[in-house]
This record gives C-alpha cells, sequence and structure tokens, in this order.
C-alpha cells in the first residue's frame, strides 16, 4: 500500500514539474543561437527544443540582420513541436509583443515614442515602432503638406500615438503634433527669454535718467 502511495506520488510530482518546466505554446521564451545555416538562425529554447526562425526576423527596416551565434534572444513559442520535430519559433512575434507592452505604457502616459518611417500605403505611411507596424496618415507628416517624404523615410524620429487598438493590432501616430508641440515649446522660451532681456534694459534706462537728473541739479547750483 505504502509503495503504491509512493509511486502514485512521484508520478504526481513528475508530472507537476513537467508541466511546470515546460513553456506554454503562445508565450515569450529565452533561448540561444547555436548555428546559423540556409538563412535561418538555428535556437535553443531548453527544455531539449530546439527551433529556427528567418534571419530577416532578426532586422529592422531597411537593415542587415542583427545576430551572431552564442546570443541570447527572446522568441514566441507558436508550436512545441511542427512535423520535423522542431519547435515552431518566431522572432518577429517576440518583438511584437514587447513592443505593445512598451507602447501601451508610453499611450497611457501620453509620452511621446521613437519609430522609423519605411513605407509607404494608401493615404499615408507605414511606421516601424521597434517591433509594431503604425499607421501614420499623410496629413500626420508635418505642420505642412509634404511633397517629397523621401527625405524622412528610414530616420529614426518621434512620433506621438493618437489611438491603438492591441485586439485588431491598429496604431495610429503622428509627427506633426510632435512638430507643434515643440515648436510652441520654443515659442514659449523665446518669449521668456525676451522678457528676461527686455527687463534689465529698462531698469539701466531708468538709472541712466536718474543719474542724468542728478547731473543737471547739480549744474544748476553751482
Amino acid at each position: 500500500m505504502c509503495a503504491k502511495a509512493t509511486m502514485e506520488d512521484f508520478e504526481a510530482l513528475l508530472k507537476e514539474s513537467f508541466e511546470i518546466d515546460t513553456p506554454e505554446e503562445g508565450s515569450v521564451v529565452k533561448g540561444k543561437v547555436i548555428a546559423i545555416e540556409a538563412g535561418q538562425a538555428i535556437i535553443d529554447v531548453g527544455y531539449k527544443m530546439e527551433g529556427r526562425v528567418d534571419l530577416k526576423e532578426f532586422a529592422n527596416p531597411g537593415e542587415q540582420p542583427d545576430i551572431a551565434v552564442g546570443d541570447e534572444v527572446e522568441v514566441y513559442l507558436d508550436r512545441v513541436e511542427n512535423v520535423r520535430g522542431e519547435a515552431v519559433l518566431s522572432r518577429e512575434k517576440a518583438r511584437r509583443e514587447e513592443a505593445w507592452d512598451r507602447l501601451e505604457q508610453a499611450y497611457a502616459k501620453e509620452e511621446r515614442v521613437e519609430g522609423a518611417i519605411f513605407g509607404r500605403v494608401k493615404g499615408g505611411f507605414t511606421v516601424d515602432l521597434g517591433g509594431a507596424v503604425a499607421f501614420l496618415p499623410g496629413s500626420q507628416v508635418d505642420v505642412r503638406p509634404v511633397r517629397d517624404a523621401g527625405p524622412l523615410m528610414g530616420i529614426k524620429q518621434p512620433f506621438q500615438i493618437l489611438k491603438m487598438d492591441r485586439r485588431r493590432g491598429n496604431i495610429v501616430v503622428s509627427r506633426r503634433s510632435v512638430l507643434e508641440e515643440s515648436r510652441a515649446e520654443q515659442r514659449a522660451g523665446d518669449a521668456a527669454t525676451h522678457e528676461f532681456e527686455s527687463e534689465p534694459t529698462h531698469i539701466l534706462a531708468s538709472h541712466y535718467t536718474a543719474c542724468d537728473s542728478e547731473t543737471r541739479r547739480l549744474i544748476a547750483r553751482a
């Protein structure tokens, strides 16, 4: 009876340990790049699981992949095992999850976010926000209509999130609002500087006027 209970306890503990140690599908896990071949990075995520990720998923738009053997990376576990017995992994989905968490916090605090315009679409442009793709309406590019957006492409710059919906995967950003805010701050700063510089001049002028009056009185007495 005791031996049977002990065996049952052991099996229960083994099952519990396996469930705790094995990552869930649909979660972000850490892994290590153990090889790069045929345009793919082979990543060991532990738990006796390895998977392949296309190198292009480690590159920002318009840039070369930034990955090397030995690098530790976070990847999204789509499936524990495919027909070849490999884990199905995605770096792009992992970056998207990380980005959405970060962007939601920035949106709640009304903070600016950094991104780069990398494509043209109907009505505007696409912006990479470090893993999540946002839509930049043409009317929100600048304070004035922009005929040639070429010089703005691929450059990291600040944007303001106008609205976002994680469930639908939609983010709308504005570059114009950042420019308007910056110009307003500059005008306020210029006004304050002008007021500060004008005040000493006024005081000095009053001082010289007082001195001239005193001098005239001394001359008159003489």
